[in-house]
């Protein structure tokens, strides 16, 4: 099993997660984060550090998130690799629990 970002980092992307992953899983890309499910060993650190709770294991993602799976495994191909935290967006907050943010998701 592996752990899966879904939509409500979109926006968000606070980096907190990135700092306690051991296997550097989490992959970066414009406005969004993402779990390598090739390289996450299912540790669960990253999933309190989440501050918009974002993060879920793949058995426990909400039916209205399942996308995120698939868009998690295809973008973690094709964005680097993060390891330090960084700040997040200047708007990060006013995005915090806006549903539907899927069509934000820049690739």
């Amino acid at each position: 099993m592996t752990y899966v970002v879904t939509d409500n980092c979109i926006k968000c992307k606070f980096t907190d997660c990135v700092e306690v992953c051991p296997v550097d899983c989490f992959r970066e890309g414009p406005n969004f984060l993402v779990i390598d499910p090739d390289e996450c060993i299912d540790c669960t650190l990253c999933v309190p550090e989440c501050p918009v709770n974002a993060i879920y294991a793949e058995d426990d993602v909400p039916d209205s998130q399942q996308q995120f799976i698939a868009i998690n495994a295809e973008l973690a191909k094709n964005w680097p690799t993060i390891t330090e935290k960084k700040p997040a967006p200047p708007e990060a907050e006013q995005w915090e629990n806006v549903p539907d943010k899927i069509k934000y998701l820049e690739r």
